[in-house]
């Protein structure tokens, strides 16, 4: 894993988040062919990837926790891409955050384990912020409708399984009655028994207990039951 990590720290941008082989098309602003660059909705999941890994003392993953944290706004983590992907945006009006790109953020910093409390503080209200205006609020095309509401694993989607894991990580956020309500929606998916059956799947995972819709999911219940105790503490 070191000669992983090693190669993965290998690309490191001036600006401090480390790249990858990207390729955006002529029509959304790059060049269409692959350029080593990197985004905010990736870059922070490679470097909480590299903290979980143990390496978060590592003078390049420091600099690199510290340059995508200090991209924030007052709304949370916007979409930002480095210049080799020429001004490439996503969906949705220039001054709206981007939710994956803040939730990503947010796990970073926590698997950093020196979060700078008020840029988690200000990325969990963006995503509050959103649960409560759900109806009505969708920044950059993300919704929190059905499918958000849907229990699922693993963690990499911007689902409401992943976002109440990552904030209930937060102490200072358990008693936010926005968390909470949260906590209610999923716990209304748990069966007497306590288990969980997943809402959705991806056939990538089809053979594993957790790829399907059928029966309890281990896993699933798991994170479910994780996410409860930890605001109920």
């Amino acid at each position: 894993m070191r000669r992983v990590t090693d190669l993965v720290m290998g690309h490191q941008s001036q600006q401090g988040p480390f790249q990858l082989p990207m390729v955006v098309s002529a029509a959304h602003g790059g060049t269409g062919h692959e350029d080593w660059g990197w985004a905010l909705c990736d870059a922070p999941v490679i470097v909480g990837a590299l903290c979980g890994l143990g390496l978060s003392d590592e003078p390049t993953v420091r600099h690199a926790v510290d340059s995508i944290a200090g991209l924030v706004r007052d709304n949370g983590w916007p979409c930002i891409v480095s210049p080799e992907l020429k001004g490439f945006r996503g969906p949705g009006r220039k001054g709206d955050p981007c939710p994956y790109a803040t939730l990503a953020v947010c796990e970073m910093e926590l698997a950093a384990g020196l979060p700078n409390e008020e840029q988690v503080r200000l990325g969990a209200e963006a995503l509050l912020n959103q649960w409560s205006a759900r109806r009505e609020r969708h920044p950059c095309m993300f919704y929190m409708g059905t499918d958000f509401c849907k229990l699922k694993a693993p963690l990499l989607w911007y689902d409401i399984l992943h976002v109440a894991d990552v904030l209930s990580r937060v102490p200072w956020l358990r008693q936010d009655r926005r968390l909470h309500d949260m906590v209610d929606v999923m716990m209304q998916q748990v069966g007497s028994d306590g288990r969980a059956i997943p809402g959705s799947s991806w056939t990538a995972w089809k053979n594993w207990e957790f790829g399907q819709k059928k029966v309890p999911s281990r896993w699933v219940t798991l994170l479910v039951e994780r996410a409860r105790q930890r605001v109920n503490s």
